[in-house]
């Protein structure tokens, strides 16, 4: 089949009562679905995946951690930060003149599992 056929439905009879059942879970669920979708297309971006990752196992870090441990400028690392911010998935906490940010809270229980699974266990996690 060529991207330019049509998907056609064989099926004899529509399943009234499953459908009627999936737009209902979907309309119950459509504030999660709109923040999940807000995370991740935040998320989506390299720089900025590698940047919540980074949050996550560090819990907090400034500015000019991020640009070091990412070899980017401050500059770069602090528009990533500002859309993230933006997006409620990051917050922010100042101490003296240095800024540190970490995950969101709501944010966080969504990015987990993926962040969990981007982790490559150490030699010595593997062993023990």
């Amino acid at each position: 089949m060529s991207k330019a056929d049509p998907i056609n439905c064989i099926r004899a009879e529509a399943d009234q009562a499953q459908i009627v059942r999936g737009r209902s879970e979907l309309e119950n669920l459509q504030p999660q679905v709109n923040q999940l979708a807000s995370v991740l297309a935040l998320a989506g971006n390299e720089v900025r995946l590698k940047m919540l990752y980074l949050l996550f196992l560090e819990r907090e870090l400034c500015p000019c951690d991020l640009a070091d441990i990412l070899q980017m400028s401050v500059p770069a690392v602090s528009q990533h930060l500002r859309k993230m911010r933006d997006g409620r998935i990051i917050i922010s906490r100042k101490e003296g003149k240095t800024i540190f940010y970490s995950l969101e809270n709501e944010a966080l229980k969504d990015l987990k599992p993926m962040l969990e699974n981007l982790r490559v266990p150490s030699i010595k996690e593997a062993t023990q």
